[in-house]
């Protein structure tokens, strides 16, 4: 850039000395043509050096860009599940997008700009002063004021930017429910009501960007006002300068030159002011990713867990969220190799408690012991590898079958995979799809039924082939008859594995050596199934209702 502005400010001097070397011919070393073939030349040089600086810069900020990219993505895999509690999927993703963007704005074209400007203010003012000082006074009177105008409102539009960045964030998520619940808003004939939602946060969007518009729309003006105040003065005090004879015409040309390579920085600087205040207000919110700290970090200096049996120790387990208590007082012996079965009333703390054991949210030191060891001193790869888990609310890919089913294997061994959907009775469903294995479940799985979701997502875990099981609420979306199916197919594959199952079909429980009833996040009672049964407590009541209710339907 320092030789881009080089040989820029050398074209106007060079008229200079053209212009003399035609009012007076031999006055000057080289006369006009050669001052000519100069201009041509330097002209030439100024293309091929701003091309390159322009290059360098831009291509510099889409590093920048990247990388800030790859730091969000990484964090955003770092962060526990609180966080997406509370953090709109829309706003994360116009994040990645719009603020982004911004950024690289800043970093690319903004400091280009802020450099090029500093540099040419700093020789073109220098040159303009040699020339004549008392006109170079005149010249830049008008840009003081101009500066104090514009810093002025420039410190409006960060907060501008950064309430039209928000309402882009509500825009994108208001766009990404809508599209991801589509057949959820046509079942119950909710177009309009979204469409008019969609309207309103749209129209808030506009009315951000309008009051935005508007101010950055006062920062042209006043610096093409102090730009052509400029000029104005320059044309009337210099032309009068050179009329008598205090000046030269090739000074005047050369001066006027000098002003005129002024203009753009002078008129860009209202762009850089807003470009640095939306890239601040997106950096700002892009600051809230990078900042934020997962609740749940490795251990320091813990040693690898390569195996472990199975036995589990629950120590009075509390975990509370956002105020309210969830799991008050657990505490559970579980031996290797046993089967747990968990149920109870909704919101009794069920599938919290088997993601405290993956560690999937906070817990207490000395709370849970997985073979003697706090799970908390244990690294976080090493216990989730040994941890297979079936969540509650399965998560599909827009892949294959055999994609979603090998997710986390190191290979997608097609026998592994074939058993595994064997195993979790999907294997009958699949040989009705074309492409059987290879066939495309859309996103989501959206072209499966509800219990082909779920038993998918159990086969996803029985090819783990890990040492323990956690199941939320497997079979939940899974008729009768084909849920007599597999468990039979699961009780070969539990062999010497601890399980733990949560249900609120107790007929899932036929297997396990124990069952074990929450209720607002105690437990009010376990033992055997037959057990619970002749105690006639709450798991003898469930029991009876679910017997009942199958009996009506």
């Amino acid at each position: 850039m320092l030789l881009t502005n080089a040989f820029a400010l050398v074209i106007p001097w060079l008229m200079k000395l053209a212009v003399d070397g035609l009012q007076k011919p031999g006055s000057i070393l080289y006369g006009p043509p050669v001052c000519a073939g100069a201009i041509v030349l330097a002209a030439l040089i100024h293309c091929v050096t701003r091309i390159f600086s322009r290059t360098l810069i831009l291509n510099a900020a889409r590093v920048i860009e990247f990388r800030i990219r790859e730091d969000l993505f990484r964090c955003l895999t770092l962060l526990d599940q609180s966080y997406y509690a509370v953090t709109r999927s829309g706003d994360i993703l116009s994040r990645f997008s719009n603020d982004l963007t911004n950024v690289r704005m800043l970093t690319g074209f903004g400091v280009m700009s802020a450099m090029n400007t500093l540099m040419m203010y700093l020789a073109a003012v220098t040159l303009m002063a040699r020339i004549n000082p008392w006109l170079t006074f005149w010249a830049v009177l008008p840009f003081p004021l101009m500066v104090l105008l514009v810093k002025t409102i420039s410190s409006r539009l960060f907060q501008r930017s950064l309430e039209a960045q928000e309402e882009l964030a509500r825009l994108t998520s208001c766009a990404e429910e809508s599209v991801s619940s589509v057949r959820l808003i046509k079942s119950y004939c909710r177009e309009g009501h979204f469409s008019e939602l969609f309207s309103e946060t749209a129209d808030r969007y506009l009315r951000c960007n309008l009051r935005l518009a508007r101010l950055r729309g006062l920062i042209i003006p006043i610096i093409a006002g102090a730009t052509g105040a400029g000029t104005l003065v320059v044309l009337f005090v210099g032309g009068r300068a050179v009329i008598g004879g205090v000046m030269s015409l090739g000074d005047f040309v050369a001066f006027s030159g000098y002003l005129a390579m002024l203009v753009w920085p002078t008129a860009v600087m209202g762009w850089i002011l807003t470009l640095a205040q939306r890239g601040a207000a997106s950096m700002s919110r892009l600051g809230e990713i990078l900042s934020a700290e997962p609740l749940v970090v490795d251990p320091p200096d813990a040693p690898p867990v390569a195996d472990v049996s199975g036995h589990m120790e629950l120590r009075s387990v509390e975990f509370s969220y956002q105020g309210t208590r969830v799991l008050d007082g657990v505490s559970l012996c579980i031996r290797a190799g046993e089967r747990i079965g968990i149920t109870g009333e909704v919101g009794s703390g069920k599938s919290t408690l088997l993601r405290l054991l993956l560690r999937l949210a906070p817990v207490d030191d000395g709370m849970i012991m997985l073979d003697g060891r706090d799970i908390n001193r244990i690294p976080l790869a090493d216990l989730r590898r040994l941890v297979g888990y079936v969540p509650q609310e399965p998560f599909l890919f827009s892949r294959s079958i055999a994609e979603n089913i090998s997710y986390g294997c190191h290979s997608s061994d097609p026998e592994l995979v074939s058993q595994a959907a064997r195993q979790a009775g999907l294997a009958e469903d699949i040989e009705r799809f074309d492409g059987r294995y290879q066939a495309l479940i859309g996103e989501k799985g959206v072209m499966l039924s509800g219990g082909q979701k779920q038993r998918l997502a159990l086969a996803r875990a029985v090819a783990l082939n890990r040492r323990i099981l956690l199941l939320d609420d497997p079979l939940s979306a899974v008729d009768a008859g084909r849920e007599e199916d597999i468990l039979t197919e699961l009780r070969r594959f539990y062999a010497d594995r601890t399980v733990l199952v949560v249900s609120q079909r107790l007929s899932v429980f036929r297997d396990c050596d124990r069952v074990v009833v929450l209720r607002q996040g105690r437990i009010a009672e376990q033992g055997t199934p037959a057990e619970l049964l002749r105690a006639g407590g709450l798991y003898a009541e469930m029991d009876r209702l679910q017997r009942l209710r199958a009996e009506l339907e």
